[in-house]
């Protein structure tokens, strides 16, 4: 009778099991309306995605024919025109000098502003945090004239350092703000224990917390790198048309839809358009999980 007993749990289980995994796969009301908004917004998303990459392949004719045909023949004229005759080759190699170098920058100080204001206490300690926070609610709209001049005075229009420090200035108050609440949520007790065994402060920052935030740090990079490269605004206020060899893609691309207006290119349109979005999407597909994990890990104490 003991050995019955003992295996009625035991044969139980596939049971429980199998009630559990019916739980878990199916879907309530809220459930299905969730999946099917995710649907819907997915097809919004990818659809002019897709559009713009096949109609970079058609000719002005079928574009303005009927739009959701696949292209007659897949031939990259379109491409070789945006590439070599307008330019983007150079204007995608001058974004990449220049996001490269601002996102190194942005990363940099507002790492370290944030492991600062997250860990130490000092006098003015919330007010400086406070003024950077201030920085996200200031409308970039605002600030293009007086930075004009502020670059001007400087030496650094029409140059990309003078972007390149725009675009830190610009992207440290989302960083601050993202990172100093990562940092919060590391344990100060691997800290002490560096500090203890003779570590600096910066050493013990750049070989020991730094690796250890490592989720929220890579999170941030692509939200900065996601935004300079889409940035249009500040290239084109900082960056005149007499120096069209110093232009950034989105000024490639907003001088190619101005000319298409009148040379009709508009296959080479979309082709400049698809190359600046493909690099982006390539690097979101790639770092997809470290930005979850980094989102998620700054979120739970």
């Amino acid at each position: 009778m003991a050995t019955d007993t003992a295996r009625k749990p035991a044969a139980s289980r596939p049971a429980a099991h199998a009630r559990a995994r019916r739980t878990r796969g199916s879907l309530g009301p809220f459930g299905v309306l969730s999946h099917l908004a995710l649907l819907v917004w997915a097809i919004l998303i990818v659809g002019p995605i897709l559009w713009t990459f096949l109609a970079s392949f058609k000719t002005n004719t079928e574009i303005f024919g009927d739009a959701i045909t696949l292209p007659a023949s897949f031939g990259w004229d379109a491409w070789g025109r945006a590439w070599e005759k307008a330019h983007i080759g150079q204007y995608m190699l001058n974004t990449v000098f220049v996001v490269a170098c601002s996102t190194a920058g942005t990363m940099l100080l507002g790492s370290m502003a944030a492991y600062v204001l997250a860990r130490y206490t000092f006098p003015g300690n919330r007010a400086i945090y406070f003024l950077f926070v201030s920085g996200m609610t200031f409308p970039v709209f605002l600030a293009l004239v007086p930075l004009f001049f502020v670059v001007k005075n400087l030496g650094l229009i029409d140059t990309h350092l003078g972007v390149i420090l725009v675009y830190i200035a610009y992207s440290l108050p989302f960083t601050v703000f993202f990172l100093s609440a990562f940092f919060k949520t590391l344990p100060t007790s691997v800290a002490e224990a560096a500090m203890m065994d003779g570590c600096s402060h910066t050493r013990t920052f750049f070989q020991i917390m730094v690796p250890m935030a490592k989720p929220g740090l890579v999170s941030i990079t692509i939200f900065n790198i996601l935004g300079q490269w889409n940035q249009y605004l500040l290239p084109i206020v900082l960056l005149s048309g007499n120096v069209e060899d110093k232009w950034l893609i989105t000024q490639g691309v907003a001088n190619i839809s101005t000319s298409a207006g009148y040379e009709a290119d508009w296959p080479g349109l979309f082709a400049a358009l698809s190359m600046a979005i493909i690099p982006v999407m390539i690097v979101y597909i790639i770092f997809q999980r470290q930005i979850q994990s980094g989102l998620t890990s700054g979120a739970v104490k």
